[in-house]
């Protein structure tokens, strides 16, 4: 009986868990659109374009929004959870201004089958990791160097533009990797749950990890656009 109850309550405790990662992350979701939505009908995205394409400002936004995201991973357990959800917020805000000017050359439709796309290979994804009895660990090294390969091909891309086939090989790769990505961290993050101790961990742990679905989910988001884009 007393074992029952144990199996319950750790069921329960990790529903709640994931039902806080997922809202957490919804939220930073919703608070990215909204960002890129005012964005767009104030004009503020002019202060992102420049003659020669993006400007130096935009620049400064999507380096500072990564290194924020890799500076609040760093230190996930040595914060408060309510200055890591206020800094999970904040790196919304600013994914949501980097992600204007996409947004803005994109057709409405593209972004409707994108974004359709997005919200079903993550949850497929998320629903694999979660359920599979396989280790996904052995994938940690290779999609860490396949996310760093992505961010170099981007500061490249900066000096160094690329055609469309390359570019569309990217993106490719692009959704492959953060796809991957989804379910490793799934699973990490179910088996972290049992891992780490007090209930103020599991809070930092649950900020964490609503951290990472949601890099996850906005790369799948804008590859799958990038994709598109080059096809029209």
């Amino acid at each position: 009986m007393v074992a029952k109850k144990s199996v319950s309550r750790a069921i329960g405790g990790m529903e709640l868990y994931l039902k806080k990662i997922f809202g957490l992350m919804t939220g930073a979701v919703g608070v990215t659109a909204l960002t890129t939505f005012i964005m767009l009908i104030s004009g503020a995205w002019t202060a992102l374009i420049s003659k020669g394409g993006l400007s130096i400002t935009y620049y400064i936004i999507a380096f500072g929004g990564l290194g924020l995201s890799i500076w609040a991973q760093a230190r996930a357990f040595y914060m408060k959870p309510s200055t890591a959800k206020i800094l999970l917020f904040l790196y919304s805000i600013l994914m949501g201004i980097v992600i204007s000017p996409m947004i803005l050359v994109s057709s409405p439709l593209s972004i409707i089958i994108a974004l359709v796309l997005a919200m079903v290979m993550f949850a497929c994804m998320a629903i694999f990791g979660y359920k599979t009895v396989k280790d996904l660990s052995f994938l940690g090294t290779f999609l860490f160097m396949g996310m760093i390969g992505l961010i170099l091909v981007g500061i490249v891309s900066i000096f160094v533009p690329f055609g469309a086939t390359f570019s569309s090989i990217v993106c490719l790769l692009g959704v492959l990797i953060f796809a991957l990505f989804t379910a490793y961290d799934m699973q990490t993050l179910k088996n972290a749950y049992y891992a780490v101790g007090n209930g103020e961990q599991k809070e930092q742990l649950s900020v964490l990890g609503a951290l990472h679905m949601y890099i996850s989910f906005v790369a799948l988001f804008e590859y799958i656009l990038g994709l598109l884009n080059n096809r029209n």
